[in-house]
C-alpha cells in the first residue's frame, strides 16, 4: 500500500545535480530549500515551502568538503522534523568516514559509528545510501536502512558496450566480495591483486592471483581516493599480459594528485558514478566516465514512498 502522504525531496549543495536528476525520474520538481553561509562559516537552511505531515527525502553526499556536506545533511534534516514532516530519509549517495568502521589501532575513534549516531540523534527515520566501503556499517543503525549496490549500473553499461574475454579484478583481497558479484553478473573469471600496504594511501602490489594474460581487464573496486592503490594494480595487471585495463568505482574521492596518476598510467578508461560531483578538471580528463545514479536511486525512493520492496533493482 503507498504511503498516503506527499513527496518533497530535498537536495544539498554536494548532490544538486544528481538530485535535480533524481527529481527528472520521478517526475517531480525538487524541494525549495535555501543554503546560506553565515560571515563566520556557519551553515543557514531554511526550507521554502510546507512540509507538514509530508514524505521527506534529504539527499547530500558526504564528498569533500565532507565537513561541510555533513553539516548540510543534519541541518537540512534538523529543519524537515521541525517543520513537522511525517517521515525523513537521509539519502547519502556517498557516506563518508566510513573507511573508519572499526578500532584496529590503539585510540583511535570509530568514525562510521559516530556518524551513523549523529544521523540518529538528527531524528531522521530512515538512510538510503550507495555502496558502503563496509557493509557492517549498516549495523551501526538502529533505524531502517536501504543499501544500494551501484554494480548493477556499471554492469548494464558493460554489455551495452559488450567486450569479449574479460576478466575482473579486485584491486586488493578486501574488495574480493564486491568483484566477484560483478564478475557473476557478467559471468567472466576473477582475478585479485596480492598487495602490501606499508602505510596509509601507500600500496604496493606484489602478485596477481588468477589469469589475466591475453584478456581485458576490469578492475573494481567502491571508490578512487589517491588513486595510488588502483594506478599500480593496472600496472602489475598490465605487466602480467592484460589487453588492456579498465577501472569501475562507484565514488571517485579523487583526492590529492589522483587524476594525474590517472592520466599518466596504463589504464585506458576509469567509469564512475555522480555519486560524489567531479570538479571541472577531473571531469575533462579524457579517460573518465561518469555514470549516473539518478535512475537507480530515484526508483528506490519511489519504492520506499510506495512502501514496495526494493530488493528488485538488484537483480539483473
Amino acid at each position: 500500500m503507498p504511503y498516503s502522504k506527499e513527496m518533497v525531496v530535498f537536495g544539498g549543495t554536494a548532490s544538486s545535480a544528481l538530485s535535480e536528476g533524481i527529481c527528472a525520474h520521478l517526475d517531480i520538481e525538487l524541494g525549495n530549500a535555501t543554503l546560506t553561509r553565515f560571515s563566520d562559516g556557519e551553515i543557514h537552511a531554511q526550507i521554502g515551502e510546507n512540509v507538514r505531515g509530508k514524505d521527506v527525502f534529504v539527499i547530500n553526499a558526504t564528498a569533500p568538503p565532507v565537513n561541510d556536506n555533513l553539516m548540510e545533511l543534519l541541518i537540512l534534516i534538523d529543519a524537515a522534523k521541525r517543520a513537522s514532516a511525517a517521515r525523513v530519509t537521509a539519502v547519502l549517495p556517498y557516506f563518508g568516514y566510513a573507511r573508519q568502521d572499526r578500532k584496529d589501532k590503539p585510540r583511535v575513534p570509530i568514525t562510521a559509528k559516530l556518524v551513523s549516531n549523529l544521523l540518529v540523534a538528527a531524528r531522521v527515520d530512515r538512510i538510503l545510501t550507495v555502496d558502503l566501503h563496509c557493509d557492517q556499517i549498516q549495523g551501526f543503525f538502529d533505524i531502517p536502512l536501504d543499501h544500494l549496490r551501484a554494480d548493477i549500473v556499471f554492469t548494464n553499461y558493460l554489455r551495452e558496450n559488450s567486450v569479449t574475454n574479460l576478466v575482473v579484478v579486485s584491486p586488493d583481497p578486501g574488495s574480493v566480495a564486491r568483484a566477484r558479484e560483478v564478475a557473476n553478473r557478467l559471468e567472466t573469471p576473477l582475478a585479485i591483486v596480492d598487495k602490501r600496504r606499508p602505510r596509509e594511501n601507500v600500496a604496493e602490489v606484489m602478485n596477481i592471483i588468477g589469469e589475466v594474460q591475453g584478456k581485458h581487464a576490469l578492475i573494481f573496486d567502491d571508490m578512487i581516493d589517491t588513486a595510488g592503490t588502483l594506478v599500480k594494480a593496472a600496472r602489475a595487471v598490465k605487466e602480467k599480459g592484460a589487453v588492456d585495463v579498465k577501472a569501475c568505482a562507484t565514488h571517485a574521492v579523487f583526492s590529492g594528485s589522483a587524476i594525474d596518476l590517472i592520466a599518466e598510467s596504463v589504464l585506458d578508461a576509469v567509469i564512475v558514478s555522480n555519486s560524489i560531483p567531479l570538479a571541472s578538471r577531473n571531469a575533462a580528463c579524457p579517460k573518465i566516465k561518469v555514470l549516473s545514479l539518478a535512475p537507480l536511486i530515484g526508483e528506490a525512493i519511489r519504492r520506499i514512498h510506495e512502501e514496495k520492496s526494493i530488493s528488485i533493482l538488484f537483480q539483473n
